[in-house]
């Protein structure tokens, strides 16, 4: 009961956290000139990604690298295959000539890169440093861009006083991380009672759980009709999870590959090459290519359950 109430609190908890970031956040967009793409690669992206940033700390400090490491791939796996695809089922992505050009493309560099960085075995300091550095670097040219290239769409939002945006911002991200938590912690204690190895628990159920925020901040927002927001939480999430999650994680305690597979990789990578192709045809994601994510989705979850069942 403890751990159902613990799953159901924490997804609402999470509904309402992203009510109010998606609030705030486009009301900054629009009282800064920032471009809503922009707040939604950063701001909104980050906020979601405050979860998987608790565990994958939490995590590399127990000892668990499995779990840490699982969760960000398993994170950015779900972030494409699962909050993607269902947000372009319930209503198609809009996706700016930018988004397509630039920020899909750093991510898929990024992905290759973190798997080059695990090549000799894990993440340490200096690895850390690294990816640090270039999250740094991507939010600077981010917002330099920005400046340079206008406002991007416009946002209905009614004008509100930017404490109350910033209050907003700073709820909803408490609220995120909150039930984001509770949601983790329910989902793995049922997993582990039920015998559920620790790789599988972060590529599964750690992974998914902590993308709860993803998923309803980006399906709020595309319901919202946002859908620069929608579309940069989901890339600026996969960028923070690898160049800032692991970034920061590396640097506090080095991050063993151990138990993280070749396989886990290789299909975070072609979901964020499917993703190039999907938004240059039509720079729109429909429901068909939400379909085709979804079903690669469902088929990769079946085969970690049968190597598990194996």
């Amino acid at each position: 009961m403890l751990i159902l109430l613990s799953i159901i609190g924490g997804f609402l908890i999470l509904t309402l956290g992203a009510e109010a970031l998606v609030r705030g956040a486009s009301a900054i967009a629009l009282r800064l000139g920032i471009a809503p793409l922009v707040i939604g690669l950063t701001i909104v992206a980050f906020g979601t990604s405050a979860p998987e940033l608790a565990v994958s700390l939490k995590s590399a400090l127990a000892g668990k690298s499995g779990i840490a490491l699982g969760n960000v791939i398993g994170s950015n796996i779900a972030n494409i295959g699962l909050i993607l695809a269902i947000t372009a089922l319930i209503r198609p992505i809009q996706v700016q000539s930018q988004m397509v050009r630039r920020d899909i493309p750093i991510m898929i560099v990024a992905s290759l890169l973190f798997w080059g960085l695990l090549l000799d075995g894990g993440l340490g300091f200096w690895d850390g440093a690294l990816l640090t550095t270039l999250l740094f670097a991507y939010l600077g040219f981010s917002y330099i861009s920005s400046k340079n290239g206008g406002n991007g769409e416009e946002i209905d939002v009614s004008p509100q006083h930017p404490l109350l945006s910033v209050l907003l911002i700073s709820i909803g991200i408490a609220m995120l991380v909150t039930g984001g938590i509770l949601f983790v912690d329910g989902a793995v204690a049922l997993a582990k009672s039920l015998g559920i190895s620790e790789v599988i628990i972060g590529l599964t159920i750690v992974a998914i759980g902590t993308s709860m925020p993803e998923l309803v901040t980006s399906v709020v927002a595309a319901r919202k009709g946002e859908s620069d927001i929608a579309i940069g939480n989901i890339v600026g999430s996969n960028l923070f999870n690898i160049l800032g999650i692991l970034g920061i994680t590396a640097l506090i305690h080095p991050i063993a590959a151990g138990g993280v597979q070749s396989f886990d990789l290789m299909v975070m990578l072609v979901l964020a090459l499917l993703i190039l192709p999907f938004a240059w045809s039509g720079f729109r994601i429909g429901r068909r290519e939400g379909g085709i994510l979804l079903a690669g989705y469902v088929s990769y979850i079946g085969y970690l359950v049968a190597q598990a069942s194996a």
